[in-house]
């Protein structure tokens, strides 16, 4: 399956989920939420995945956590904030170099439509 098909596949159950629970929640609980409909889909995915930190030839274990990883694929990076910034883009962009994913989604759910939410950023290796 491609990134495009897995972005598609993130979508539609972010939309469920956002449906259902409306915005005003923790990250915590659209995160489970999300997961679990991700799951229901018979997908791969890892929730909290450890992400390390590789500088020159040491590998650091710095503690970065990726929030969903599909199908090896694709990052998916929840939140639930007031509005998206460029640290939060940065965000995603450093963990698609450092997994050497091509795609992520970078999802906030405390918005009034979802379709607002969500940035697919792209990592041109």
């Amino acid at each position: 399956m491609t990134e495009n098909e897995l972005s598609r596949i993130v979508f539609n159950a972010a939309l469920k989920v956002h449906q259902h629970l409306g915005p005003g929640l923790l990250e915590s609980a659209y995160e489970a939420c999300l997961f679990y409909e991700l799951c229901k889909s018979g997908l791969f995915i890892r929730k909290q995945d450890a992400l390390p930190l590789i500088y020159e030839e040491i590998k650091l274990d710095a503690g970065y956590r990726v929030d969903l990883l599909i199908e090896n694929k694709l990052i998916v990076e929840v939140k639930a904030v007031e509005s998206l910034n460029d640290i939060h883009l940065a965000q995603v962009l450093t963990y698609l170099k450092l997994s050497g994913c091509k795609l992520g989604m970078l999802i906030n759910f405390n918005v009034t439509l979802i379709k607002n939410g969500i940035k697919r950023i792209a990592n041109h290796l």
